[in-house]
């Protein structure tokens, strides 16, 4: 049995990943930061220096996430199972900590939004809930509440408060359009349906300016409306300049921000497009408007992908903003010239492996659906990305020198890479494709240390060995091994490359004998399998699966050397050795990176921070970093303790 770890934790460098949800991206009012968020954190990154501070209290993937006006605190909802409450946080910004903690709404928590002098925040449920409730910041409790829409009206999905009046706002959603006044002493708010005329619309987001309240629509216009009179005004785009003919965003509007001091805004659509779109009053006498595209970008790293704008954060005034896209990037503009620059990019879907160039600790590689990234250990910076639609790549390995990258694929083909000069730098050329490597997707994959034998493990139960030409260019198969009966989830080589490990789900470990092409030891446990690895010397293994135990196995015999809890909750699906053979890095389903004591058997140093289960860990060569991915897309950099170098 393990001890109860009550030591040092690691330090957490930085966090690669956003979420993408809507309207999740904001800029602090103190212009120097952005607040977003990663599955259940809530992040705040200095935007000169990068430094992340992280907030962690929800149990759940944060589904909204608001700004006060004055940058006092931040709300954050989440979503949770059917039948639980779904919390509600705010933050205080100073202290970054948990200020209340409101709870109401039932699973899902589609809105927030603070009232102009932080008095209230106003919070809407999901469709499985459908009120609408007002809370007192400074008494921490609920006002009152109301269902949000009507009978007959469809959910209401967006907020908006007045931008003067504490006790006006305003809900939108599948046609309804309300304007609410709110009455404290009564404890009770009122709503009022806009008249809308002919235009019903699905309102996808909502911003008041001045007399107006702008709607965002899933048709692809937007509407204006009068909150004097609560009635239809103004319809557009048009096309440009003396235009008659409707131009509507195509996917529907999905992200609307105001600029400061005039009639001008910006939009994001369903498609990736991001418009400046302007608006006057051409005819008084006749309320006749203009609604006009002046300027429009799309998001060209999109490469086919059906990818949505999730939200537009201004910075001041918005001489710069912020776009957030569906796909986890985030892109920062300059309104002058609408010139752009990715920010950050991060998984936007569960990373599947992670690599090193076992000579280099400058960059590591990561894999997930439809893509392979190269990243920059030092700044979390993207350097390369290679994308094969709609399927995924479930491993990745590198020769040695890291000039060659072979990968893994679930619809059953090995793809090899090496490195071209290309026209903003170096590139991924394919250089051959191993069709039908294994019946039923590959889904482990490693090499020797020459780089010229592949080791791949497939969803049948097989490990089959190939042989790379010199030129790089044609591979055969060596050798197919058939002993696993369930899918093979892990691949570990030897050293001098004359042995490897394989593990599976159907509860073995066969330790695999490449010069006689046959196994040389099995062991068995009631589990499935997940993860595997050498000690320094080879003499022994360790594996790891759904029992969340830690077994050490002799490689000679087959026989169970020592046991330990791995984990008090979840699997472990995940493990790295340091070169030197002394420390061990678990992390499963309880979100927790653990650095073990190889010979002592004992926890050394913890890691929380994860908010998804964590896939893979890799310890950078070096010992500098260690480097660890989850299902929610995120990348997480620690450092390496000193005192354990």
């Amino acid at each position: 049995m393990a001890k109860t770890y009550d030591g040092p934790s690691l330090d957490l460098e930085y966090v690669v990943g956003y979420s993408g949800i809507t309207n999740g991206l904001k800029v602090h009012p103190d212009r120097h930061h952005l607040i977003y968020s990663l599955g259940n954190t809530v992040i705040i990154e200095n935007i000169e220096t990068k430094k992340q501070q992280t907030l962690m209290g929800h149990s759940a993937d944060v589904s909204c996430l608001t700004v006060s006006n004055s940058g006092k605190y931040i709300a954050s909802g989440q979503v949770i199972h059917m039948g639980f409450t779904a919390d509600i946080i705010i933050w205080d910004y100073e202290q970054k900590a948990i200020y209340a903690r409101l709870q109401l709404h039932k699973v899902k928590i589609e809105a927030l939004v603070f009232s102009p002098k932080d008095s209230y925040l106003l919070s809407l449920g999901g469709q499985d809930d459908g009120s609408l409730v007002v809370w007192d910041v400074a008494t921490k409790n609920a006002i009152c509440g109301s269902k949000a829409q009507s009978e007959s009206a469809g959910n209401t999905l967006c907020l908006a408060y007045h931008e003067t009046d504490e006790l006006k706002f305003f809900s939108g959603g599948d046609q309804t359009l309300r304007v609410w006044e709110l009455n404290v002493d009564n404890r009770k708010i009122k709503p009022q349906d806009v008249r809308m005329g002919q235009h019903v619309r699905m309102s996808k987001c909502i911003q008041m300016k001045g007399n107006y309240l702008l709607c965002g629509t899933y048709t692809g216009d937007i509407l204006g409306i009068n909150v004097d009179t609560n009635r239809f005004q103004f319809l557009g785009p048009k096309g440009g300049h003396n235009s008659k003919k409707a131009e509507n965003f195509q996917c529907g509007v999905t992200a609307l921000a105001h600029l400061p001091g005039n009639q001008e805004m910006l939009v994001g659509s369903g498609n990736g497009e991001v418009a400046l779109v302007t608006y006057r009053l051409v005819n008084e006498k006749k309320s006749e408007w203009v609604f006009e595209k002046k300027r429009s970008w799309f998001d060209k790293n999109c490469k086919g992908e059906k990818v949505a704008v999730a939200a537009i954060a201004l910075r001041g005034d918005g001489h710069q903003f912020y776009v957030g896209m569906s796909n986890s990037q985030i892109y920062r503009f300059t309104y002058t010239d609408f010139a752009c620059e990715l920010v950050k990019s991060s998984h936007h879907g569960p990373v599947t492996d992670i690599v090193f160039p076992s000579r280099s600790n400058e960059l590591f590689v990561t894999s997930q659906l439809g893509q392979i990234r190269f990243w920059l250990l030092k700044t979390g910076q993207e350097l390369l990305r290679q994308t094969v639609a709609n399927i995924t790549c479930t491993s990745v390995a590198l020769t040695e020198d890291g000039s060659k990258i072979y990968t893994a694929w679930n619809d059953g083909k090995i793809r090899g890479y090496g490195f071209v000069k290309g026209k903003g730098g170096a590139a991924l050329k394919l250089m051959f494709t191993i069709h039908d490597a294994h019946s039923n997707g590959v889904t482990a994959l490693t090499c020797t240390p020459d780089g010229h034998c592949i080791l791949s493990g497939g969803g049948e139960g097989q490990v089959r060995v190939w042989s790379i030409s010199h030129d790089f260019c044609t591979t055969s198969l060596e050798h197919n091994m058939m002993e696993h009966k369930g899918s093979v989830s892990d691949i570990r080589i030897s050293k001098n490359g004359k042995s490897c490990v394989s593990s599976s789900h159907d509860g073995t470990t066969i330790i695999w004998d490449l010069e006689k092409k046959r196994r040389s030891q099995i062991v068995f446990a009631n589990t499935l399998f997940k993860c595997v690895c050498f000690n320094k010397e080879e003499n022994q293994i360790m594996t790891s699966g759904t029992d969340r135990k830690l077994v050490y196995w002799d490689v000679s015999s087959g026989s169970q050397v020592r046991e330990l809890d791995g984990s008090a909750s979840g699997s472990i699906n995940a493990m790295d050795i340091t070169a030197d053979g002394n420390v061990v890095a678990t992390g499963g389903d309880d979100k927790i990176l653990k650095l073990w004591d190889y010979k002592r058997a004992e926890i050394i140093s913890v890691g929380i921070g994860h908010s998804g289960n964590i896939t893979k860990i890799k310890v950078s060569p070096g010992n500098t970093h260690i480097v660890s991915v989850s299902e929610d897309g995120a990348i997480l950099v620690w450092k390496f303790p000193q005192y354990l170098v």
